[in-house]
């Protein structure tokens, strides 16, 4: 109960799905956890109460990671609130465009390139400015949730799957980056989540059968079974763990071209 005692997170997209199952975690092993939204602001108060009332300690901000300006809010407020931030969970993404790149727009291709791309980059480059300031590197620890779509594309979300491979790549480079101070960055790829981003799925009985006979497991994955792997990510446990993608996806990613 006490794995990440004394440390503070911020877990961006964490009023609901992964990123509230990742908040919950994190605050249940002793972290003090900035819950983030851009639109769910019940939800995040949802979050944050479910936080105290088990004692533990959790406050909301509000911010679009899509945008620069915002994302230095957030870590000013998060910075004068408690002070030093010791982990980062990038987790605030959106779906891609489910639109072929021949009638994609660049409008579309902006929403989804800014929040899964963009917003990532501005929040490592926010918490790296606020890690200079403290001096304190070692222990340090940034998680990125991206997907299997890193790797494993699928059409007409060209938006979405060049956004992932692209945050795999930024992870990797940040990870040589600072391996000399022994502060470590990795991603989590998840494959299909039974959460509210996976709805259209969820919601319709025999797209779901279909979804989950593909799975090796033959089951979605749960948001907590995610969050078990960002706590190990987060903790003293994985402190030679760095420049890695641990993915959560039940063998779906390594299915071969017969499957």
């Amino acid at each position: 109960m006490d794995t990440l005692k004394g440390k503070t997170a911020i877990v961006t997209g964490s009023s609901s799905g992964i990123g509230r199952a990742i908040a919950l975690l994190f605050a249940r092993e002793g972290a003090r956890v900035a819950v983030t939204y851009h639109a769910g602001e019940e939800r995040a108060r949802e979050v944050i109460e479910t936080i105290r009332s088990a004692g533990g300690t959790a406050r909301a901000y509000r911010v679009d990671v899509a945008d620069e300006e915002e994302v230095g809010e957030l870590f000013r407020q998060v910075d004068g609130d408690w002070g030093d931030v010791d982990i980062l969970v990038n987790n605030a993404g959106i779906n891609g465009s489910n639109t072929p790149v021949e009638q994609m727009t660049t409008a579309q291709w902006d929403r989804v390139i800014r929040t899964d791309l963009y917003g990532p980059f501005f929040c490592c480059r926010a918490f790296l400015g606020l890690k200079r300031r403290y001096g304190t590197w070692k222990g340090s620890r940034i998680i990125n949730v991206s997907s299997i779509h890193q790797w494993v594309n699928v059409p007409r979300n060209a938006d979405y799957n060049a956004a992932k491979a692209a945050l795999r790549n930024l992870a990797y480079t940040l990870a040589l980056e600072v391996a000399d101070r022994e502060m470590t960055v990795n991603n989590i790829a998840p494959g299909m989540i039974l959460t509210p981003i996976n709805e259209r799925v969820i919601s319709d009985p025999e797209l779901l059968k279909r979804a989950e006979n593909i799975i090796p497991f033959h089951r979605g994955g749960t948001a907590e079974e995610v969050a078990a792997v960002a706590l190990f990510l987060a903790s003293e446990a994985s402190s030679y763990v760095t420049g890695s993608t641990c993915k959560v996806d039940g063998a779906l990613s390594i299915l071969g071209p017969d499957a």
